[in-house]
């Protein structure tokens, strides 16, 4: 019982560690990319959503104070009880 019981809490640990990510590109244009980075994020709790934040590559252009976009990527990052989005872009 004793060790049922570590498992328990060691499984329920684990899973409130845990995060996943997914990333995949958007766009590509032909400009360089440069060494320039730019993000966008939104963090969000519990899947409530309260206002409104920009994502757009544009956001996350003046951020990185990029002039050109090269690529467009998206990144979703998740856990237990937050998920994070985010567009970054590269250029210069």
């Amino acid at each position: 019982m004793k060790n049922l019981n570590k498992i328990m809490i060691a499984a329920l640990l684990g899973g409130f560690l845990a995060s996943c990510s997914v990333s995949g590109p958007v766009m590509v244009t032909n400009h360089e990319i440069g060494s320039k980075r730019g993000e966008a994020s939104r963090k969000i709790f519990l899947n409530i959503t309260l206002g409104q934040t920009d994502l757009g590559a544009i956001t996350a252009a003046k951020n990185g104070g990029l002039k050109k976009i090269a690529t467009v990527d998206w990144k979703v990052t998740g856990g237990v009880f937050s998920t994070t989005y985010t567009t970054v872009v590269t250029g210069e």
